[in-house]
């Protein structure tokens, strides 16, 4: 058993420190702010960024690494509040749901989006300066080695 150097534990703890209260840390803003969680602003920012800003519920799911009932009971709130639309589609011999932006959500992401990414940068871009884009292949190295998708696709 190779155990951590003392280096390596002093980051790995700092490490876990920040996997565990960040992501409470985003949704705090954006429940106060926007009345979003972490998931639905993801779920709405990456339904933004995709061609006819529709994706398959499965599709989400993979994105937000959540499993499909999950996924579902998010989008669910969504469409409750009118910012997405649910369709059950066939095809191919099967049938799905995807989930489809709607003008209101897009209009709530922007208003949400500027506080958001305040939020972003007070709490790791800016401690980072210049090291946030080595940190960000450092990460993307690990997102791959899990086996998710390293691309990013920005709003059209």
């Amino acid at each position: 058993m190779r155990w951590l150097g003392d280096d390596e534990l002093r980051v790995w703890i700092n490490l876990a420190k920040v996997l565990l209260t960040l992501p409470g840390a985003l949704e705090s803003q954006l429940l106060r702010d926007a009345d979003l969680t972490l998931l639905g602003y993801m779920i709405l920012a990456r339904l933004s960024a995709v061609p006819g800003e529709t994706l398959r519920m499965s599709e989400i799911a993979e994105m937000a690494n959540g499993s499909l009932p999950r996924i579902s009971h998010a989008v669910a709130r969504l469409e409750d509040r009118g910012w997405v639309t649910r369709t059950v589609c066939t095809g191919q011999g099967r049938r799905f749901t995807t989930a489809t932006l709607t003008d209101a959500g897009r209009a709530h992401l922007a208003a949400s989006a500027p506080a958001h990414v305040a939020t972003v940068r007070r709490l790791v871009l800016d401690p980072l300066g210049d090291d946030f884009l080595r940190l960000g292949d450092a990460v993307e190295r690990i997102v791959a080695h899990l086996g998710l998708p390293t691309e990013i696709l920005k709003p059209q």
